[in-house]
């Protein structure tokens, strides 16, 4: 049996229709040949589906079964096309997304991710807080399609874009003196014992952040080493030492800390949207990239 997707559209038109001249100008044919086909189908079938007469034409028990049938056999065509469509134009599928802590508290980067889900609710987003250095590997090999990661040395298998360009400041706690200055040296602060990240950990602000402080001849004495940028602001305000961190974490406010601005100029850390090269972005990813970059003052 040979039944060809057009031969069940033919048939379900003469079946509403009831008329095979109305059925052939819905189909935009001529009506011999589509009586042609629909005896050829009722041979292909083995059952006499429409019942004929001069004035008329009706179902048979037969015909219509196979309408219902037809119908939904259709239908399920007509939804894996669409579902086809609306994967390779980005509107399903998935989106693995690998970004450091401090991604989130970047406006650009939580508007996109609201709106994109808004806009793109099929699109399944699996999201991987991961730091930047870690996040090298599993670009390269295809696990995550697009990271989110602060500055350093990538291997020439990624390319980036900048998102963002910031500020960084200094957390001071709230009784310190160095709290109520309007601006603070990365002098001052080398002098004050240090909360910061410990440096098996792999972000990207480690190298960041004490690159800076060598540049200037400095070498704080790092008190406390912690694991996440949470517990730096937490042991700050606790009054266990002085750090610096992206002026994107001054969203998280607490009382006992103040974040101050740092004098020298070249104290700044970016944000980049990393992706591989040689591994074909699926079209959801492609989509979350450029909604990003056009996002972002950077982009």
């Amino acid at each position: 049996m040979n039944i060809e997707l057009r031969h069940l559209r033919y048939f379900v038109a003469v079946a509403e229709e009831l008329h095979f001249g109305r059925a052939a100008a819905r189909l935009n044919i001529s009506q011999p040949p589509l009586s042609q086909q629909i005896q050829a189908l009722e041979l292909q079938v083995g059952a006499r589906l429409l019942a004929r007469t001069n004035r008329s034409v009706g179902l048979t028990a037969a015909g219509k079964q196979f309408l219902a049938d037809c119908r939904q056999i259709l239908g399920l065509v007509d939804e894996a096309g669409a579902r086809a469509a609306r994967l390779h134009h980005g509107e399903t599928g998935e989106l693995r997304l690998g970004f450091t802590s401090s991604a989130p508290f970047i406006s650009a980067v939580s508007e996109t991710l609201s709106s994109f889900r808004r806009l793109y609710p099929d699109v399944h987003i699996q999201t991987r807080e991961i730091n930047t250095r870690e996040q090298i590997t599993p670009l390269n090999e295809g696990s995550l399609d697009l990271g989110l990661m602060r500055n350093t040395p990538l291997p020439d298998t990624l390319a980036w874009q900048r998102i963002l360009r910031e500020p960084l400041l200094a957390m001071i706690h709230r009784d310190h003196p160095l709290a109520a200055k309007p601006v603070v040296s990365l002098t001052e602060l080398a002098q004050e014992p240090f909360v910061f990240f410990d440096p098996h950990v792999g972000t990207g602000l480690y190298d960041d952040i004490l690159g800076l402080m060598r540049r200037y001849g400095l070498a704080p004495v790092i008190a406390q080493e912690v694991g996440e940028a949470m517990t730096i602001i937490g042991l700050v305000a606790a009054g266990l030492g002085v750090s610096i961190l992206p002026a994107s974490f001054r969203r998280v406010q607490l009382s006992e800390m103040r974040w101050v601005p740092i004098a020298e100029p070249d104290a700044v850390s970016e944000m980049w949207l990393v992706w591989p090269k040689h591994h074909e972005l699926s079209a959801a990813a492609q989509r979350f990239k450029m909604q990003l970059i056009s996002a972002s003052p950077g982009g």
